[in-house]
């Protein structure tokens, strides 16, 4: 299995720090969250209804005509490989690594390149996977451009598969109205933006055809009903996704500013994470694991990705390291 963020038991065994001291920015997952509903005793007693209200409220959010609950969006990554016969894979890299591996899973030939590589990789793809806006880097691509290499793909019968997982914040790049287009698949996280990633709920929005192979594929009552019941309060609740949206944007920003006062401008970012390209990247992941801090490292390229602080209590803790980690730097000099 691939490492993934989050894993603070992990951390605090490493680094002999308690699991409550630490401050978890290593997931990208939305620091606060929104006033949940009452979970009345039956819902824990009874099988989930899919006849209920879940579906639709998505459809009002996403604005999508046909989409399918599935139990995060990690279980659609996992199952979407299995509907095609042997394919020709490309995937827009570097990206969340759950992608690659499915689809060589199953036995897919597959190739990863940057964005610059499309235009000449695609006449030869079957399928083209893009994480839009991009985990780790914040790229995030033109609706218009996505849309231009749909059109090629399903023209001979391919897929485009954009995973908005971190697109929640900026809603209007999404290309969730145009999901209904053939060989258009979108997939969408509850978790990260509802910061509700305990409730394994996710959505795929695509043609009926194609999402009912793969509601076949997953079988039976794969969202547990209270998860259907918080998720669709949750979806329904503009108010409350319009002062969420504002409070990521501003902290995203705040971020970018913290983080470039220490000499790590970010490489890129979106509103629940920003991520920095830099050679230093493991000294400072250690640093911080030694306060308490936990971020997201990668190795190619050397980078860290940095969530937002929950709180000021957060933010103080994570300034006075990077200051600290930064004096080091410069006495060592």
């Amino acid at each position: 299995m691939l490492e993934h963020g989050g894993r603070l038991r992990a951390a605090a065994g490493e680094f002999g720090i308690a699991l409550s001291d630490w401050l978890d920015l290593s997931t990208g997952i939305a620091p606060y969250g929104f006033d949940l509903p009452a979970i009345p005793a039956e819902t824990w007693m009874r099988l989930p209804e899919t006849d209920d209200a879940l579906a639709s409220a998505a459809r009002d959010y996403y604005r999508a005509e046909s989409l399918l609950p599935v139990a995060g969006s990690q279980a659609a990554i996992q199952v979407l490989p299995r509907l095609r016969r042997p394919s020709q894979v490309g995937i827009v890299s570097p990206c969340y690594g759950e992608h690659a591996q499915a689809w060589r899973r199953e036995g897919h030939r597959l190739v990863e390149f940057s964005e610059g590589g499309i235009p000449r990789a695609l006449d030869h793809l079957d399928v083209l996977v893009v994480v839009n806006p991009n985990n780790p880097t914040g790229r995030l691509m033109a609706p218009g451009r996505l849309l231009d290499w749909h059109a090629q793909l399903s023209s001979r019968g391919g897929w485009l598969i954009v995973d908005e997982a971190f697109i929640d914040p900026s809603p209007a790049q999404s290309l969730a109205m145009h999901s209904p287009l053939p060989g258009l698949i979108v997939l969408r996280s509850f978790g990260k933006f509802f910061a509700m990633a305990g409730a394994r709920l996710g959505f795929v929005l695509a043609e009926p055809s194609l999402l009912g192979q793969l509601d076949e594929a997953l079988g039976p009552w794969p969202i547990a009903g209270p998860s259907r019941l918080v998720g669709t309060a949750l979806l329904s609740d503009r108010c409350a996704q319009r002062v969420q949206r504002k409070r990521l944007l501003a902290d995203s920003e705040r971020l970018a500013r913290l983080l470039s006062a220490y000499a790590l401008r970010p490489t890129g970012g979106c509103g629940l994470f920003q991520w920095v390209a830099t050679g230093e990247s493991n000294r400072l992941y250690a640093f911080l694991a030694g306060q308490g801090i936990l971020v997201r490292r990668y190795r190619h390229p050397s980078s860290l990705r940095f969530g937002l602080p929950p709180d000021e209590q957060g933010w103080a803790r994570l300034a006075t390291a990077l200051a600290t980690f930064r004096e080091r730097q410069t006495w060592a000099l």
